[in-house]
């Protein structure tokens, strides 16, 4: 699974995306979790199964989830508090509780 965390400039979505990627290797997951902006997430929807984007771009989400709709990705707004998990478990939680809800749909 490819994990893309967006936000405003990249810096605190870095800290996020190197987490969650921590907690899924320490569950043994094959997961992939990269840091990217709003500006690079048109090119970067192309590699990118699920899409966090940071609490401060809620005003995009929309959009957001508009453009990653037309290539099948799923979209979570993290929670204002996503800077305070420090090992990433919460957020991997997030993500598996969106694939798992999309799983669902996608058997009905």
């Amino acid at each position: 699974m490819r994990i893309l965390v967006v936000c405003g400039a990249g810096a605190s979505s870095t800290f996020v995306a190197q987490r969650v990627q921590r907690a899924a290797h320490d569950r043994g997951l094959r997961y992939s979790a990269s840091a990217g902006t709003v500006r690079s997430l048109p090119n970067d929807l192309f590699e990118t199964d699920i899409v966090l984007v940071g609490p401060h771009l809620g005003s995009e989400l929309e959009w957001i989830r508009q453009d990653a709709a037309t290539r099948g990705v799923r979209v979570v707004l993290l929670p204002e508090d996503v800077f305070t998990d420090l090992t990433g478990t919460r957020t991997l939680a997030l993500v598996d509780e969106a694939m798992s809800a999309r799983e669902s749909a996608d058997t009905v």
